[in-house]
């Protein structure tokens, strides 16, 4: 006889179900935003979905969707849905990841080329159980999108690919304009934060990237209210302009439920107005640090600010 009982809903992060509760603080005024509800954040979705795309605007649940939606602006999250890591901060579903898609390079390009998109971003989740992590899979959705839109920008978002011999080199072989890693946090927070990385290899990867390519722009950022001392995020700045990082993103954690890592501080905008002036004083060629900063926001103005900054430097 047939089992008619509903099975219970996969969890979402089910490393985290024995953690203690930490209740969510309420968000000050400042980083509170409208639901989306506009005619062209629809159309973006409905796009993502009709080319079954995956966008970390939904699956890390970003504040911004619904501006940069409205804009038709989306990030690209490729290689499935279902990462390989359990980092405390982060809202993607963690797990066994499905098999690649093998026609998600041309639905990617496709989908940026009925966007009309001036520059796109494209993200990951880790792949740990891939030999290169994904590199060949970012390759090809880079020269997919290059055959479509040869007037679209690309910047890859991409994971740290730890003990992954050669895989950056493959990503940077297919050149794309701006190779971003994010530290996410200061290095006293690691085995906390971001458990499966190490601090100075992801630092080791963004030097190595400008090493393999000089004209490369290259991106990282932080998140801030995760605990860290602020001499910890200047020594961060210190670090990444040694790694020869152009720019800089600093925007405020918050947690996406009571199981992932507490607020530890809401940084005020003033707060910021400061660390952005210490950052652009250390070198940066550009800095981008507010509570709602994120990785992507305002990705396509940021590329041509950096660009029109480094021929002004020539």
């Amino acid at each position: 006889m047939a089992d008619n009982k509903l099975s219970a809903p996969a969890l979402r992060h089910p490393e985290k179900r024995n953690r203690p509760d930490n209740p969510p603080r309420r968000k000050p005024s400042w980083i509170r935003v409208k639901a989306p509800n506009s005619p062209i954040y629809f159309e973006t979705r409905n796009l993502m979905r009709e080319h079954n795309l995956h966008t970390v605007c939904e699956e890390a649940a970003c504040p911004n969707i619904g501006e940069c939606w409205g804009k038709r602006h989306a990030t690209m999250m490729i290689m499935g849905d279902t990462c390989t890591r359990a980092c405390a901060f982060c809202n993607v579903k963690t797990g066994r990841p499905k098999h690649l898609d093998r026609d998600e390079p041309e639905n990617v390009a496709k989908a940026v080329q009925t966007l009309g998109l001036r520059h796109v971003v494209i993200t990951s989740v880790d792949r740990d159980d891939l030999a290169d992590g994904g590199a060949a899979h970012f390759a090809q959705v880079i020269t997919r999108i290059r055959d479509l839109a040869p007037d679209t920008t690309i910047e890859v978002l991409t994971p740290d690919f730890l003990g992954k011999d050669g895989a950056l080199e493959v990503v940077v072989a297919a050149r794309p304009d701006v190779f971003n890693h994010n530290l996410e946090t200061v290095p006293g927070l690691y085995p906390t934060v971001r458990p499966g990385a190490r601090y100075f290899n992801s630092l080791q990867l963004l030097a190595r990237a400008k090493e393999l390519d000089p004209n490369l722009f290259t991106k990282s950022g932080i998140m801030v209210g995760l605990g860290e001392e602020r001499q910890a995020v200047h020594q961060v700045m210190d670090d990444l302009r040694a790694a020869e990082v152009d720019f800089l993103t600093m925007g405020q954690y918050l947690q996406p439920t009571p199981k992932h890592h507490p607020v530890a501080d809401f940084i005020t905008p003033e707060q910021f107005a400061a660390y952005e002036q210490a950052a652009r004083g250390k070198g940066f060629l550009l800095v981008a640090a507010t509570p709602l900063t994120r990785s992507s926001y305002h990705a396509d103005s940021d590329f041509a600010e950096l660009s029109r900054r480094r021929k002004n430097m020539a």
